[in-house]
């Protein structure tokens, strides 16, 4: 490169860097209030003990770029508020980590900007498995009862084992009378050996209150197990009586 196509090139790429440190950043003057998506994600499951709140407001709609609430602006999570992150891939998201114990029940999401507040409340069900699920299974109908649901909610049901070429199920299921059923018929799909089965209960909604672009509340909650499938349970075989003297 000559000296003067490197003159060149040193502005232009401090021009660009400049633009693209612009563009990540905010510019509330230039961007309509009216014009931010609410995106409410609630993520957890039984095996980390955690649920992850995460509160996006994007720009332009459910695929534009994470906004930051401008001065006088705030997002509060019962009260409390809530901390900015960000990235240069996502842009900036709203997120606290709560215990599960302490989540389940009623909370409130308020989110003002600079001249109006919108809440949103969500009564959160924390999804438990009633079934003892054994060390080993026998191939055959299974039935779990699950807690912590209403009739009607849809849940994912996925069995995987170890094996590279087996199928696995990968179903949405109907809940009825707090009860999954897994046939016979699905487990021929697995092969003999460690199985993990899950449970995923997925909700989206609209919000409440948003602007005219819009919002979604989106809840997922999981429950995963770990068993040893067999075709036959083998009964234990009794020990050799000692012999006497």
């Amino acid at each position: 490169m000559s000296k003067e196509s490197f003159l060149v090139f040193v502005p232009c790429t401090m021009v660009l860097l400049v633009a693209c440190r612009n563009n990540y950043q905010n510019n509330y003057e230039e961007l309509n209030p009216d014009a931010i998506y609410f995106d409410y994600k609630i993520v957890g499951d039984e095996q980390s003990n955690n649920i992850t709140v995460k509160l996006q407001y994007r720009m332009g709609g459910p695929d534009g770029r994470g906004w930051s609430v401008p001065d006088g602006g705030l997002v509060k999570l019962d009260g409390e508020v809530m901390e900015a992150d960000s990235s240069k891939m996502s842009g900036v998201w709203y997120e606290v980590i709560k215990p599960i114990d302490e989540f389940e029940g009623q909370h409130e999401i308020v989110f003002t900007n600079s001249d109006k507040e919108y809440k949103e409340i969500l009564d959160f069900k924390v999804m438990f498995l009633k079934t003892k699920v054994p060390a080993v299974i026998a191939r055959g109908d299974l039935v779990f009862d699950v807690g912590g649901l209403i009739a009607g909610d849809l849940i994912r049901v996925l069995l995987t084992d170890t094996a590279f070429y087996s199928r696995g199920v990968d179903r949405v299921d109907t809940v009825r009378d707090g009860r999954i059923s897994i046939s016979r018929r699905d487990l021929d799909n697995l092969k003999n050996g460690p199985v993990t089965i899950e449970f995923y209960r997925d909700t989206e909604k609209e919000l409440a209150e948003t602007t005219n672009t819009g919002g979604r509340l989106s809840i997922s909650y999981g429950l995963r197990r770990v068993f040893e499938l067999r075709d036959t349970l083998v009964p234990s075989s009794p020990g050799k009586p000692r012999k006497k003297g």
